[in-house]
């Protein structure tokens, strides 16, 4: 699950700033996740804080101090 979620993570994420709202990412990257591992888009949420804060912590996305706070690729 952690690797379909970060794979459809890092498909639809911006490369660019100010790059793409939590509510955004979370309604893009369902149609991404397969329907076996996510039924009807089951877990997606948490599955999806958990990719957002490791990615981060590695360095791979960045976060733009905006409100609504967004991120997009580094």
């Amino acid at each position: 699950m952690y690797h379909a979620m970060k794979r459809a993570f890092l498909e639809i994420l911006l490369k660019t700033s100010p790059g793409m709202t939590l509510a955004e990412i979370q309604e893009c990257v369902i149609a991404q996740l397969p329907e076996r591992l996510f039924p009807e888009g089951a877990k997606a949420g948490w599955w999806a804080k958990t990719v957002e804060l490791y990615l981060e912590a590695k360095g791979v996305i960045a976060r733009k101090k905006t409100k609504p706070l967004r991120l997009h690729l580094a």
